[in-house]
C-alpha cells in the first residue's frame, strides 16, 4: 500500500541519514522507525566479520533505550545513493517476533510501498517466548468515536488479531495518536454474509479481497 504522511517521514529520515554515512565501510546502511507516540528513532549498521548488527536491529535497540513502545513503521536506506532497501531475512524474523504489527517500507517499481512484516516472512517459525504488544490501526477520523465508546467493533481482512490487551493507533493524527484497551473477541464470518453497506466499505480498504473471503469481526473496549 502507498505510504501515508507519517510513513513518508520515516522513509525520508532513513534516506537522509544514509546520505551522511560517507566512506566508512563499517557503517553503510541507515534505518529509521516510528513508535506509537510519533517519535522517530534512528540507527546505522555496524559491519563486522563476526556478524555485526543490521541498521534495523540497531534502531530497535535505540528505540528501546528511549522507552519506546511498539514500533509502527520502519525503513532502511543504503549509502552511496542506493536509497530505500528491504530488510534481510534475520531482520524480518526479529521484527515479526518483537514488533509483530510494524509496517515495513520496501522499494518497488512504483516507488516505496508499505508491507505488514508478516507479509515479508510467510509461513514463518513462531517464537513461542516472543514478547510483542498488539497494535490495531485506525484512520484518524475514528478517534472520537473510539474514545467515546461509540465504536466498539471493526472488521478486518487478512489482518490477524487476538483477544487481549491492545494499543489503538490512529494514523497521521498529531494530537490523538493512541488509546489503550482490549480486544474482547474475534469471530470469523464470510464476506458475502455482510450487508451491502459493510461490503462496500471494506472494498475501499481491501480492494483486492476475493468474493469468497473470510473476514474477522473484532469487538473491543477502550480503557477508562
Amino acid at each position: 500500500m502507498e505510504p501515508n504522511a507519517s510513513e513518508r517521514r520515516v522513509i525520508e529520515t532513513a534516506e537522509t541519514l544514509a546520505r551522511t554515512l560517507g566512506d566508512d565501510e563499517n557503517h553503510t546502511v541507515a534505518s529509521a522507525a516510528m513508535d506509537t507516540s510519533g517519535r522517530i528513532h534512528t540507527g546505522v549498521n555496524v559491519y563486522h566479520f563476526t556478524g555485526g548488527p543490521c541498521a534495523e536491529l540497531v534502531v530497535l535497540g535505540v528505540a528501546a533505550a528511549a522507552g519506546a513502545g511498539p514500533l509502527v513503521t520502519i525503513a532502511a536506506a543504503g549509502d552511496e545513493g542506493r536509497g530505500l532497501i528491504p530488510p534481510c531475512g534475520r531482520c524480518r524474523q526479529v521484527l515479526l517476533d518483537i514488533h509483530s504489527n510494524v509496517m515495513v517500507a520496501v522499494p518497488t517499481a512504483a516507488g516505496p510501498q508499505m508491507r505488514p512484516i508478516r507479509k515479508l516472512l510467510p509461513d514463518t517459525y513462531v517464537w513461542p517466548d516472543s514478547s510483542t504488544q498488539q497494535v490495531v490501526r485506525f484512520n484518524k477520523r475514528y478517534y472520537a468515536a473510539v474514545a467515546a465508546g461509540e465504536k466498539t467493533s471493526t472488521i478486518r481482512y487478512d489482518d490477524p488479531l487476538a483477544p487481549g490487551p491492545v494499543i489503538f493507533y490512529f494514523e497521521d493524527d498529531e494530537e490523538n495518536r493512541t488509546l489503550t484497551g482490549e480486544v474482547l473477541s474475534v469471530e470469523q464470518q464470510g464476506f458475502s454474509a455482510l450487508t451491502a453497506g459493510l461490503q462496500q466499505g471494506l472494498r475501499q480498504h481491501y480492494p483486492h479481497m476475493p468474493e469468497d473471503a473470510d473476514v474477522d469481526v473484532v469487538t473491543f473496549s477502550v480503557s477508562s
